[in-house]
């Protein structure tokens, strides 16, 4: 293998693909800045949307879910991919009906807390965070089967939602959300 630019990462070839529908796992050797050949490995995967969801000034979060990374539930805010063809904004919806129930028509605000999605780990995938708040009719009522924890917006609120989530895109998009409402 020749490669003579040693001033950047190069991508010499791959040598594994594999394909799922959840995921891309792609196994290349690149050559470092000190011309070393190394094998490296990333994960393509769809773009993810999180939604903070507010309904009477209260956070509105599903039951919780098994996460198989951690091998246990756990609390996040209302989230899934964005199907191949379809914008973050779209996605919501489907998301919000999915997993709380909460139909479009009960949507009365959704707002953006990104625009140009967060890489969730830029060193071994593609995959970008999109955020959006999602204010909800007050008159609408959430199935107690689907909802799995309420949270105030206040302070004390939002502290205590901290402690119990364990996801750091949830905690970052909340912590933005924060930023935007009360310092903006």
């Amino acid at each position: 293998m020749n490669i003579t630019n040693k001033n950047s990462w190069e991508n010499p070839n791959s040598f594994v693909e594999i394909r799922s529908p959840w995921l891309t796992l792609i196994g290349e050797h690149l050559q470092d800045k000190q011309g070393q050949i190394i094998d490296y490995w990333r994960v393509e995967k769809a773009d993810s949307v999180i939604i903070l969801t507010i309904q009477s000034e209260e956070l509105l979060l599903p039951i919780a879910t098994y996460r198989p990374g951690l091998g246990k539930k756990t609390l996040d805010f209302p989230g899934g991919r964005v199907p191949s063809g379809q914008t973050p904004v779209a996605a919501v919806p489907k998301i919000l009906q999915r997993e709380l129930g909460i139909t479009e028509a009960a949507i009365i605000h959704l707002s953006p807390l990104n625009t140009t999605g967060w890489a969730i780990n830029s060193s071994f995938s593609n995959q970008k965070l999109y955020g959006f708040v999602a204010k909800i009719d007050s008159t609408v009522s959430i199935s107690n089967e689907l909802l799995g924890a309420v949270y105030p917006t206040t302070k004390s609120g939002i502290l205590s939602l901290l402690e119990d989530l364990t996801c750091l895109q949830c905690r970052a998009l909340l912590l933005e959300w924060q930023i935007q409402t009360f310092y903006c």
